[in-house]
């Protein structure tokens, strides 16, 4: 059968990259992670979708679809736009926004924290803790259900947390804990 004749499958898209929520897990995220995730949403609702729809429409008029390149195109780049579109606004109507700079002095890690930690080795790193749609491991900004955040959340100042990674366990030292807008 010709492939002019089969109906292309949503199923055969890869799924989105960014995983899911655990079941019964807020979405905790920054202001700032909220806003480039609303700023995405319009650029994508306002000006890609309108513009690709004319194109698509342009496209269809030409008459023959089934070897019309402009069409075919532009039908699966607007599935791929309306799932990430979907995906997008779960994500927004369930996100719960913590501001980290509302937290003032505290002393103990939360969500939004910037923790500076020393390891065995005496090396040390700066993690932020973010919601998962803002983090950025290579950059210090970890998600905080990701196994590091979970071991150094309600730490204080001073105290060793217990982190088992794949070579083994290791033992952090919670230098300082500061709270900033991310």
């Amino acid at each position: 059968m010709s492939k002019a004749f089969t109906k292309e499958s949503e199923d055969d898209e890869d799924p989105d990259s960014t995983p899911q929520l655990p079941q019964g897990v807020k979405n905790y995220i920054t202001p700032c992670g909220h806003q480039r995730l609303k700023d995405e949403f319009d650029q994508l609702w306002k000006v890609e979708r309108p513009e690709l729809v004319k194109t698509i429409t342009w496209a269809a008029s030409n008459g023959d679809r089934s070897e019309n390149g402009d069409y075919i195109y532009g039908k699966r780049r607007l599935r791929e736009i309306d799932r990430r579109l979907r995906f997008l606004s779960k994500r927004l109507d369930n996100a719960e926004v913590v501001d980290p700079a509302q937290r003032g002095d505290c002393d103990q890690v939360f969500f939004g924290a910037t923790v500076t930690v020393c390891n065995s080795q005496g090396e040390e790193h700066t993690y932020s803790i973010v919601g998962m749609d803002e983090a950025e491991p290579g950059r210090g900004r970890i998600s905080w259900i990701s196994p590091l955040a979970k071991a150094l959340l309600k730490a204080r100042e001073g105290d060793v947390v217990k982190l088992h990674t794949p070579g083994g366990l290791e033992e952090l030292e919670v230098v300082e804990i500061r709270y900033e807008a991310l």
